[in-house]
């Protein structure tokens, strides 16, 4: 027995080493591993101090467990104030356990930065652009998953412990690393009435017995013991305030919507990210991303709500081109896949005005041992055994833990094995490069396609006495509107205004058709129109004005940027 307890303490030894030994952090970033928590932020900061002039760096907020949540600001402040331009929010990792959602934001921040004088679109999209990135959300989750030993599922919640089980206490049943290795699998015991047998295939898997066959497996579970004595196993782990149900749009009891919290907003670091997002108005565009599927998800999150068929156009634009960026992923509401309430992306999109993109990352068909991918996709013993051929072949053999007999205090004698934490739900590191850069690529498509307004005084005619006819239009070159069609029909945000100051303005209106001089005129302060400049397109207003000298015309949009322009009459 002091044997075993020797070499179970050895194991946990080394395990706390493996976990705390740091990479090297430079720039430009890697990306053939996954950052800690700790190296997140090293990360950041090393962005930072390479590049000040384009960065700032802000402490969020910090999170239940004090831990602190950064965002990266990428603004290049001699082609205007951050205010005054197009805002592009990025985040990830709002589930502790989806760590390769963070990658993608430090690759799209590194990309950013380090290729800013090399490459022409990425130079004009940051001078263009602000840029506000928070690679991780749930930091206290990030930083449990890599220190503690979990299943690839577990480590999700925000830390807010939660009675799971009613029994009057507090987290107190937990997983155990019954072996030591850093990582909760499965557990099984031998049985003759169970309902799996060894795979015949292979005989680290196992399969369902058929009517009448004989069983040789019961499955137990993840890792652990019954530590509060209940005659359960696991059943009350850390939270489980889910970090993706506890917005302030469409929020729900926990009763109605599992993990939504007490009230909305009720984690501190999600309250301190609310207020952060609405200080900074500009927010037009957002990326969430989450780590599994092969999915890029838009509102509505219920099938009951519509969204404004000029919002659903510019989706479409880019999630169609964002489909063919990751081949293998699929566009569409986020409903399709399941309804949810309380979510960031909703709340992003319905109070912020901003549209929204919720990438879901990895495919587990990618893990692949076969010449033709194409064929359809096998039933689950097959997909099973490929994908432990993965395992072996490519996963250099990290993904699997073969079944080792382990004496366990309430079972007796099982076996403990299966995947590891860091398999399943995360891509390999050798895979990890070509994810975040095709994701990194959707978002600077999707930044490109920011409204970039124009102003032009197109048309001054002397009319009758000291009256005079101007004519302005606005032209977007590129495929996002200067507000979104939820900000409009909601009245989120004042409208864009065209203005003119300097004269008398009689009455002015927008141009409905310059062939034929049709202008509806608007009947009060007509010298101020209020305008949404749609994607690829123009709009046109005349005022007419009385005087002569310097006029100033003045376009002015929360989420567009400011144009301003004097002319002489």
């Amino acid at each position: 027995m002091k044997n075993i307890l020797l070499v179970l303490l050895v194991m946990i030894g080394h395990h706390i080493m493996a976990q705390n030994e740091q990479h090297k952090i430079e720039v430009p970033l890697r990306f053939d591993f996954y950052y800690n928590y700790d190296e997140v932020t090293e990360a950041l900061k090393a962005l930072h101090q390479a590049y000040p002039k384009l960065t700032s760096l802000d402490v969020v907020g910090q999170s239940e467990e004090g831990r602190d949540i950064y965002a990266l600001t990428i603004n290049n402040e001699a082609t205007g104030k951050e205010s005054d331009k197009p805002g592009i929010y990025v985040d990830g990792n709002i589930h502790g356990n989806e760590i390769q959602a963070g990658e993608v934001c430090l690759y799209y921040a590194n990309m950013l930065l380090t290729k800013y004088n090399e490459n022409e679109r990425i130079k004009k999209v940051v001078d263009k652009n602000v840029h506000y990135i928070v690679p991780v959300v749930n930091v206290d989750g990030r930083a449990h998953f890599f220190n503690d030993a979990n299943t690839m599922h577990s480590s999700r919640s925000l830390r807010v412990p939660r009675d799971d089980d009613k029994d009057g206490l507090l987290d107190e049943d937990t997983y155990d690393d019954l072996d030591g290795d850093g990582s909760i699998c499965q557990m099984r015991i031998r049985d003759p009435f169970g309902k799996y047998k060894t795979d015949p295939e292979d005989e680290r898997l196992m399969v369902r017995v058929k009517p009448g066959e004989k069983g040789e497996w019961t499955l137990l579970g993840s890792e652990g013991i019954d530590n509060d004595g209940d005659g359960r196993f696991n059943e009350d782990a850390e939270g489980y305030l889910d970090p993706n149900r506890n917005w302030g749009y469409r929020w729900n009891p926990n009763y109605i919507e599992r993990g939504s919290g007490l009230y909305p907003l009720s984690g501190v670091g999600l309250k301190a990210l609310s207020e952060y997002v609405m200080k900074r108005p500009n927010i037009i565009m957002a990326f969430m991303f989450h780590n599994y599927g092969g999915m890029w998800l838009r509102g509505p999150a219920v099938k009951d709500e519509t969204l404004a068929p000029v919002d659903v156009k510019l989706y479409d634009y880019l999630g169609q081109n964002a489909e063919k960026m990751t081949p293998g992923y699929r566009y569409m509401p986020s409903w399709e896949l399941y309804p949810t309430t309380g979510d960031y992306g909703e709340f992003m999109y319905n109070i912020c005005g901003a549209y929204t993109f919720v990438g879901e990352l990895f495919m587990g068909s990618q893990e692949t041992y076969r010449k033709d991918i194409t064929k359809p996709e096998e039933d689950r013993d097959e997909s099973n055994r490929e994908k432990l051929k993965f395992n072996d072949h490519l996963g250099l053999g990290e993904l699997y833990k073969p079944w080792v007999k382990f004496n366990h205090p309430q079972y007796g004698e099982i076996e403990i094995g299966g995947w590891v934490k860091m398999s399943n739900r995360l891509p390999h590191p050798f895979m990890l490069n070509d994810l975040v850069h095709r994701n990194a690529s959707v978002i600077l498509f999707a930044a490109e396609q920011t409204p970039e307004v124009t102003m032009d005084v197109f048309d001054i005619q002397k009319l009758d006495g000291k009256l005079k006819r101007v004519r302005v239009r606005l032209t977007n070159a590129k495929g996002m509107p200067s507000l979104t069609g939820i900000s409009v029909k909601e009245k989120l945000f004042p409208q864009d205004q065209l203005s003119i100051k300097g004269a008398k303005v009689i009455t002015g209106g927008q141009i409905t058709n310059l062939l034929l001089d049709d202008v509806k005129y608007k009947e009060y302060k007509p010298e101020i129109q209020f305008v949404t400049v749609p994607g690829f397109d123009k709009k046109e207003y005349e005022f007419i004005v009385e005087g002569s000298g310097k006029i100033t015309i003045e376009y002015n949009s929360v989420k567009a940027g400011k144009l301003s322009k004097t002319i002489m009459l």
